[in-house]
């Protein structure tokens, strides 16, 4: 995939974006039936919902239940699917048992993904459909994502990509028909939390999701907690709820939970969230999913230093 020099717009033509709707809609007839890799995000919310209207009871779903994502997640996944009322398919994984992926390389996505995508296209083999799909949006070719590499080598087909519908015409669409995940916070899976390189671990990922859990719970929506050194806890939120998590009363209520969580120092990062800053010490840009760079562009497999983490939304 080549990667694009410009980043994308935010900026929706409404009318552009309802024609690569319908363009997405014979796309999806034209593939008969599917089976959608589904997170309960943004992306693969609109892609389900739309299949559904397409290709009605010949497209299904399928869900994760794993280490790496919270079961709030799952359950809201399978909410979504029994509104639509698609059937479900929720499969048993456990990434930190593929190799290379606890070790967490810089291109721990393409281990997760590739093993991901040969387990979805063998159980679409046994119920009869035809493809696998998956939820990577046109905004995806401004950064390297070793998991659609990896989605490329099994076949799996991304049709929002295809028809050139961006993230923030998702969203609009998304808003229009009234799907309830049109202003949902992106999603990356806990394993961007920890620095390349940094073992990865269930009891980490218990305390990274339970932290984020309670972080939650005071009402902010776009969180991550940074898992540094298995001591520190570096929080970020979005810059208006700085103050707020650094008030007095509401940062000692933090650090008390997050110390009894195992953290032995907490953090407030003043720069405020950002996607993907555990790529930062390697000096590329890039989301919580992953990141450019185009020497990992032409070797995917390749443990480089210009690599990704991984997205929630598949």
């Amino acid at each position: 995939m080549l990667l694009s020099t410009q980043r994308p717009s935010t900026e929706i033509d409404l009318q552009k974006a309802r024609e690569k709707e319908a363009a997405l809609k014979t796309r999806l007839a034209e593939l008969g039936s599917a089976l959608v890799a589904f997170s309960g995000g943004v992306d693969s919310t609109y892609l389900l919902a739309t299949a559904a209207d397409v290709l009605g009871d010949q497209v299904a779903a399928a869900t994760s239940r794993s280490e790496t994502y919270s079961a709030a997640e799952l359950e809201e996944s399978q909410r979504i699917a029994e509104q639509f009322g698609v059937k479900q398919f929720v499969l048993r994984t456990s990434e930190l048992e593929i190799e290379n992926f606890a070790n967490n390389p810089v291109n721990r996505c393409y281990y997760c993904k590739k093993e991901l995508f040969q387990t979805l296209g063998k159980l679409a083999r046994e119920h009869g459909y035809a493809h696998v799909l998956y939820g990577a949006n046109a905004d995806d070719a401004y950064d390297h994502r070793p998991g659609h590499m990896a989605a490329d080598e099994i076949g799996a087909i991304g049709p929002l990509m295809e028809v050139g519908l961006t993230k923030a015409e998702i969203r609009e669409l998304s808003r229009l028909r009234g799907l309830p995940t049109w202003d949902k916070p992106a999603l990356a899976c806990l394993a961007s939390r920890f620095p390349y390189h940094q073992q990865i671990t269930v009891e980490k990922l218990r305390m990274v999701g339970e932290a984020e859990a309670f972080l939650r719970t005071l009402g902010i929506r776009q969180v991550r907690v940074r898992h540094h050194d298995d001591r520190i806890a570096r929080i970020e939120v979005e810059p208006k709820d700085v103050p707020r998590l650094a008030s007095p009363e509401t940062a000692e209520a933090v650090v008390r939970k997050l110390k009894s969580i195992g953290y032995v120092y907490v953090a407030l990062d003043l720069e405020g969230f950002r996607s993907g800053s555990m790529n930062e010490p390697l000096g590329l840009r890039g989301g919580d999913a992953e990141t450019s760079g185009e020497r990992a562009a032409a070797d995917p497999k390749r443990p480089s230093e210009e690599g990704p983490s991984r997205r929630g939304d598949t």
